[in-house]
């Protein structure tokens, strides 16, 4: 058998899993041993060591029938994938009807979903695949687990947390661990709960190689700076989606981590040579076409090294779609396109021409086109005008239909409401979340030996929290520990538009402190390199050193941000705002548990990869 033949082969097998959700719980252990053999089986399942065959095995294929009696307009309706919002919407509203209009006049295949509760998505996803002719493939982004989309609601004006899917720390959280076992829960837990909800393919994970510590729209959703250490967490939390029945999706081909442009406003331009990405960019990649990754989503960006010395998006590039990912690297499942709305593409060539493009370029499903009706008829224009043949049209189509049989939606594309809370956002799962958190905390500085501190109820304790102004839950879960230990803890919120008079009035309130603990929630999406961080905070946390006041800074998102406050006593990477990464970062300031982290990621002259101090429990200064 080939090599190419044993990547179809794995691929054809893999994805059938848990389908009916006969699976039995899996174990909250998973330490120890293979990750590959760690997973609990049920009769019939083919969970475990043998992995069953799906449906693509049977010589009557219904992928192959529903082909042949498909017109030319219904075939290239299921390359399309609209986005739906995943709130409640019911029947006669607007927003239902909306879709339900896609779905019946231009039957499109699939539906990409984001943000809401995992019951309304359910619920919502069940009606939409009743009202379509052939079943759907649901897609979402679901980075850092279901709950990276179906969590986060919280109910006003009471600051209620209403629950929802498992959220856990960023793949780069993962990254700090090194630990491959975790990489495979995560993924394993992801695809039970996606699947759950009715969503077949998780857009993930993020293979991005994070080099460019400007970048804006990579960071923390990235494992890591290390090709081969993304390549490795990365397959292995491929290995537990396709494991436990979704498709994963390798994003964003062919390496979106050496920029500083974010693709959803503007064309990101890479302009590494062929040998450079190689050695970078590809590699993890590379790697997930040779474990079998069910799909890749392509990137906004232009790699002139790739395409001839022109600037034309990888999206819509031959070069890159046809040329590389498929003929080189010998990529066979499915090619989506990043969001066709943003900007690097919508702004540059006109909406039915962009959907044409990406076609031709090797793309199977064309995500979030500006104008459906539009994308579908510019396919349609393209094929009678000879410009795209319908072989081409059908080879995407035939792969698009064998998926969804492999998934065995052909025979059930309903989920069953009543798993919804058996499976999503249990305790078994959040329980995995916490263990990633607590192992992922990194500390890279800790001057005068302020950590772990004593947690002194008489102390002082200042608490001063950087946040959105609608992130209502920041501080909240970091806060509730640290009360604990300090009773009479203060407590500050500030944001872009807090005024200077404020921080005048804390820096008085620092300075009656015996410990100040400054936490900054932000993330990816505001990593900025020309303000990472308001000023005013800047030069709050610079006086805290100037004035001599002991004090610790915790990133909960961007880990660069170090580079703004580079006289900080103590500064430690939690890498999100999750919960769950609240609570093992205000843990980890105190003696009853380690600091275990290693950075993933470098920042010179201040840590290199793999640095982190892990303190003696009885060496902390600090109150």
């Amino acid at each position: 058998m080939t090599p190419s033949t044993r990547r179809r082969f794995r691929y054809l097998l893999l994805g059938a899993s848990c389908v009916a959700f006969s699976c039995a719980p899996v174990p909250a252990s998973y330490a120890g041993g293979s990750f590959a053999l760690r997973t609990a089986a049920a009769p019939g399942s083919g969970i475990g060591g043998t992995i069953a065959a799906g449906p693509s095995t049977r010589s009557d294929s219904w992928a192959e029938r529903t082909l042949a009696d498909l017109t030319l307009r219904q075939k290239i309706g299921q390359m399309i994938m609209p986005f739906v919002l995943g709130d409640y919407a019911p029947k006669g509203s607007e927003s239902h009807d909306r879709i339900v209009e896609l779905i019946e006049q231009h039957e499109v295949g699939g539906l990409i979903v984001s943000v809401g509760s995992p019951v309304d998505v359910a619920l919502k996803l069940n009606d939409f695949q009743e009202h379509s002719a052939l079943p759907l493939l649901v897609g979402a982004d679901m980075e850092a687990g279901a709950g990276f989309r179906l969590r986060g609601a919280v109910h006003l004006p009471g600051n209620v947390p209403l629950g929802g899917a498992t959220e856990f720390p960023p793949p780069m959280a993962v990254g700090a661990t090194g630990d491959a076992d975790l990489a495979y829960a995560m993924g394993r837990i992801t695809a039970i709960e996606s699947r759950a909800v009715g969503v077949h393919v998780p857009f993930a994970p993020v293979l991005d190689v994070n080099s460019n510590p400007d970048n804006p729209i990579i960071n923390t959703r990235s494992f890591g700076e290390s090709p081969d250490e993304v390549a490795r967490l990365g397959t292995a939390f491929i290995a537990g989606l396709q494991e436990h029945g979704a498709i994963a999706t390798a994003k964003h081909f062919p390496g979106h981590g050496d920029t500083e442009t974010d693709s959803h406003l503007e064309l990101p331009i890479i302009r590494s040579d062929r040998a450079r990405l190689d050695s970078v960019e590809l590699v993890p990649f590379k790697a997930a076409v040779e474990a079998g990754v069910g799909a890749v989503m392509t990137a906004h960006i232009a790699v002139p090294s790739l395409n001839g010395g022109t600037e034309l998006p990888s999206t819509l590039s031959s070069s890159v779609l046809t040329d590389l990912l498929i003929d080189e690297l010998g990529f066979e499942g499915l090619v989506f396109t990043d969001a066709m709305d943003m900007a690097a593409i919508d702004r540059r060539f006109p909406r039915g021409e962009a959907t044409v493009l990406a076609v031709e370029a090797g793309a199977d499903m064309v995500l979030m086109p500006p104008d459906v009706g539009q994308a579908v008829d510019a396919l349609v224009a393209a094929v009678r005008a000879g410009r795209i043949t319908e072989a081409r049209i059908d080879a995407s189509v035939s792969k698009i239909l064998a998926a969804k049989e492999r998934l065995e939606l052909d025979r059930r594309r309903i989920v069953a409401l009543d798993s919804v809370q058996r499976r999503v956002g249990i305790p078994a799962h959040l329980d995995v979340a916490d263990d990633i958190a607590r192992r992922a905390v990194t500390l890279l500085r800790n001057d005068r030996d302020l950590l772990p501190l004593l947690g002194t109820r008489s102390a002082r304790v200042l608490s001063v929290a950087l946040r959105r102004a609608s992130d209502l839950q920041a501080g909240r879960a970091f806060e509730s520990v640290l009360r604990e230990r300090y009773p009479r803890l203060g407590t500050a919120r500030v944001d872009g538009s807090t005024r200077p008079e404020v921080y005048d009035e804390l820096a008085e309130r620092a300075r009656r402190s015996d410990l100040v603990v400054v936490s900054l929630y932000v993330n990816w999406t505001q990593a900025s390199a020309d303000e990472p961080l308001p000023e005013e905070v800047v030069d709050f946390i610079d006086d805290l050193a100037d004035a001599g006041v002991p004090h610790a800074v915790l990133s909960f998102g961007n880990p660069y941000l170090l580079r703004e406050v580079p006289d900080a006593q103590a500064y430690l990477l939690a890498w999100s705002g999750s919960e769950a990464t609240q609570r093992a970062a205000a843990a980890a300031l105190f003696s009853d548990v380690g600091i275990d982290g290693r950075t993933p990621i470098q920042l010179p002259p201040y840590f290199y990869i793999g640095d982190g101090l892990s303190p003696a429990p009885q060496a902390g200064g600090g109150r």
